[in-house]
């Protein structure tokens, strides 16, 4: 047979090489799959747009505003001077009450959350009204200085009670 490529010799060895290349393909397929790289459907990643409601004089309030941009958060700000009845109308306890209040994802932020916290609230979906840190503790976001307090971020829900939800 001239012209022509001369055929594989059926070997042990050849059958070996082909079986195994074979299967590290289909595992190739397999970990593309798993890590969506071929267009499997996937969890939709939880939106960036926050609504945030803050005095229009607050320093903090704008602080924490680029705190939470910088986080990768997109966030529209309402200025008003009648914050008792934003917080109102969003369920947040008296207890809980800090300067600025928000919504993102059908919860309510109230006072200097970290957004990792939020990022974390949006991926668990607990059942809740909202997360909140009562006050303004130094160094919290928004807060910072050169003091650092240990403060609490309260998961509350519509009837005002609340737990720990993490601590800093």
């Amino acid at each position: 047979m001239t012209g022509s490529a001369s055929p594989v010799p059926h070997t042990r060895r050849g059958f070996l090489c082909g079986a195994t290349a074979a299967i590290a393909s289909v595992l190739s397929l397999t970990a593309l799959r798993a890590a969506g790289a071929l267009g499997q459907p996937r969890a939709p990643a939880p939106s960036r747009a926050i609504t945030i409601y803050k005095d229009p004089n607050c320093g903090c309030c704008k602080d924490w505003v680029t705190h939470v941009r910088g986080a990768g958060f997109v966030p529209t700000v309402h200025d008003t001077k009648d914050m008792a009845a934003v917080k109102a109308s969003m369920g947040v306890p008296s207890t809980l009450e800090s300067c600025h209040t928000a919504r993102i994802g059908g919860y309510t932020i109230e006072g200097h959350v970290p957004a990792d916290l939020i990022d974390r609230l949006l991926l668990e979906k607990p059942i809740a009204l909202g997360l909140a840190v009562p006050g303004m503790p130094m160094g919290s976001p928004g807060m910072e200085g050169s003091r650092k307090d240990k403060y609490d971020i309260m998961l509350f829900n519509k009837n005002g009670k609340s737990r720990v939800y993490a601590s800093r």
